[in-house]
């Protein structure tokens, strides 16, 4: 299931109420979509029906690509069966669909086997899938027996599809109603707008959305991308987002003139950051989801009822509790769908002392072409890649380092790409950044949200042959002290913050928290400018640290005192220094294995669970002797059963040497070991 609580959703509706505009909206911003037309031809000679087909036609971006069933209603199941977890099906729409089923040209015919095919289709479908279908039980029994045949099997379609979606929207007169959230409204629960002249016939217009809706917003994919601001009135989206990367796990070696752009065998542009006006309404106090506070606590008890040899699971028991308690399940499961989000932006001025010119630029070439740290493990971990280019920041002692319309636009560029990634059905994000600066910024961010001293929270400067250049931090303290003082007396809210100090790569990490946080995907954290992201997040929404978690500080102290604040607790002390987001896809393995344990374990045989050591004897620990799930003890009773949860017998063996010949009743138990 799509983390915004659905990933099949029924749209139904009557005529010209709007259903397939508001199912278009859904989908609108998806990569690619493939578009199932189930209405006949028709007759040649009815020019108003080809009108109508002409039309839906037009609507459809030509990044789509579409598939007729009209010939065969079992080429719907067919198509539906075989999409994999990567695409988005829009039917439209099963009223024509039940108009081919009742063709006499396909009877005679199992109708009601065929539906409850469809159905199964739809409940097993690993696809985002958008199905449309009239809505025909408000209006009168037809008179006619054709009529009454098509109004029944439409009617029982539309149940058995229904009952196999996540959720169901009834769209009338241009309103949605939600008859079936699943989890929650779908994040795209948004009504089209009504035709405009700027907007597509049957398009949505993008809506500004409340504080306390900060639903995603509609988007036009696979326009040329702006590179200034767009006036408000053109809408929302219209910007191609970076193309998603797929490493290879073992690259074939290069030669060294491979690091120029352009070479690889997936290597695409990194491209910069469109300032673009969203509609998307960002701002202090918004009300975003919490995780459930119910299930991750009853996922780390459940540990202790495990069948684990030792201990337990020690400091990775919060992992279990973090993902139990955003996938909102006692079980966990271990995370398959990860994307790593590279923000390159570099800072001017004296944050960047001591970098080397275009180092971070060889950094987002070296990972795009499948080199480097990142790279590599983002493979190992079967991880999609995703790089974007945030604006330079001006040098922040002088001036502010972004306009505050630059800050807007990176924020809803930030919630965008989070979006794209949930739509895709990625379950986890990892957050990483290469910039000159970046640590600097982020220890900048770190003083005005926390009140921290920039000598005490900027890391040392290691030159690229391992060697502490002082100097240079000593520029980089004295340029956040200038800043500082410069902003002494402005704001400190969130937007202020990022505009005066932040920068872009910042800010952009704000918006991904943010859009993460609405959509249900955990994020996580690795390094300076995550961590200063997650502290500006605070003001705008206080729930998106709970969607964090932190894998290792790095040996970073702005880290670490951000951590601190924020109640994250670093799960690792390796001090690894790979660059931002490679240490947390270094740790990843371990979260993983931590989350596969938790979730395949049987309960211990003592407390009732199944006893796998594949003897016959499993009775022998227990005292039953035989191993037959009889009974065995001498006087014949019960006793001694361990199907029955009695615990048998136990007498204390003396020791060998001096020493207490029992142990307390109050003896502690360690966190996480089962008592016995």
């Amino acid at each position: 299931m799509s983390v915004d609580g659905w990933h099949t959703l029924l749209v139904l509706g009557g005529i010209r109420s709007g259903k397939s505009e508001f199912a278009e909206s859904l989908v609108a911003d998806a990569p690619t979509v493939r578009y199932v037309a189930t209405a006949p031809a028709g007759d040649p000679e009815d020019t108003e029906w080809a009108t109508r087909l002409a039309a839906h036609r037009a609507r459809r971006p030509g990044s789509w690509s579409t598939e007729e069933t009209a010939a065969d209603p079992g080429r719907l199941v067919e198509v539906i069966a075989a999409a994999g977890p990567n695409e988005t099906l829009l039917v439209d729409d099963l009223g024509g669909w039940v108009t081919v089923l009742l063709d006499p040209a396909h009877q005679p015919a199992d109708d009601t086997a065929t539906i409850a095919e469809l159905a199964a289709a739809v409940r097993s479908s690993t696809a985002r899938l958008v199905l449309v279908s009239p809505e025909v039980g408000l209006s009168l029994v037809p008179t006619t027996p054709l009529g009454r045949a098509f109004t029944d099997a439409l009617g029982a379609t539309n149940r058995a599809v229904a009952d196999a979606c996540d959720a169901v929207a009834l769209v009338v007169a241009g309103q949605t109603a939600w008859l079936k959230p699943a989890t929650s409204a779908p994040a795209h629960a948004v009504p089209p707008a009504a035709t405009s002249p700027e907007t597509e016939p049957g398009r949505a217009a993008a809506p500004h959305h409340a504080a306390a809706q900060p639903a995603a917003h509609q988007t036009a994919p696979h326009q040329t991308a702006p590179t200034q601001a767009v006036p408000a009135d053109l809408g929302a989206g219209d910007v191609t987002l970076p193309e998603v990367l797929t490493p290879a796990a073992a690259p074939v070696p290069t030669p060294a003139t491979s690091d120029e752009p352009g070479t690889g065998d997936w290597a695409a542009p990194t491209m910069a950051l469109p300032m673009i006006a969203t509609g998307l309404v960002i701002q202090p106090g918004m009300e975003l989801p919490m995780p459930d506070d119910y299930t991750g606590p009853q996922a780390v008890d459940r540990l202790a009822t495990l069948d684990i040899p030792g201990a337990g699971l020690g400091v990775l028991e919060q992992v279990v509790g973090f993902a139990a308690a955003t996938q909102g399940t006692s079980t966990p499961r271990p995370w398959d769908s990860v994307r790593v989000l590279l923000i390159q932006g570099d800072h001017q001025g004296g944050a960047s002392a001591g970098a080397t010119p275009g180092e971070s630029g060889r950094r987002a070439r070296q990972a795009r072409a499948g080199r480097g740290a990142l790279a590599r493990l983002a493979a190992e971990n079967r991880a999609g890649l995703q790089i974007v280019e945030a604006p330079v920041a001006a040098p922040m002692e002088d001036g502010p380092a972004l306009s505050a319309d630059e800050v807007e636009a990176a924020l809803r560029y930030g919630w965008r790409l989070a979006e794209q990634a949930a739509d895709a059905g990625v379950q986890l994000l990892v957050l990483a950044a290469c910039g000159a600066g970046a640590e600097a910024a982020a220890a900048a961010v770190l003083a005005a949200t926390a009140g921290a001293e920039p000598p005490t929270v900027l890391g040392r400067v290691v030159t690229e042959q391992g060697e502490i250049d002082d100097t240079a931090w000593m520029v980089r303290c004295a340029a956040v002290r200038d800043a500082l003082h410069r902003t002494r007396r402005s704001a400190r809210e969130a937007k202020d913050v990022l505009a005066e100090l932040g920068g872009g790569d910042i800010a952009l990490a704000t918006g991904v928290l943010l859009g993460a946080t609405a959509r249900k995907v955990p994020v996580l954290l690795d390094g300076p400018v995550g961590t200063a992201a997650a502290m500006v997040s605070r003001d705008l929404a206080g729930q998106a640290r709970h969607w964090c978690l932190l894998p290792d500080h790095g040996g970073r102290p702005g880290v670490r005192l951000a951590a601190d604040v924020l109640g994250l607790t670093p799960l690792v002390d390796l001090r690894l220094d790979l660059g931002e987001g490679a240490t947390a896809l270094a740790a990843l393995p371990l979260l993983r294995s931590a989350l596969t344990l938790a979730a395949t374990l049987p309960v211990h045989p003592s407390l009732g669970g199944p006893d796998d050591s594949g003897t016959d004897d499993a009775g022998d620990r227990a005292g039953t002797g035989t191993g037959t799930g009889e009974p065995t003890g001498d006087d014949g009773s019960d006793d001694d059963r361990t199907g029955s949860g009695a615990e048998p017998d136990f007498a204390e063996p003396e020791p060998a040497g001096p020493g207490p010949t029992t142990i307390g009743s109050d003896e502690p138990v360690s966190p996480g070991r089962r008592a016995d």
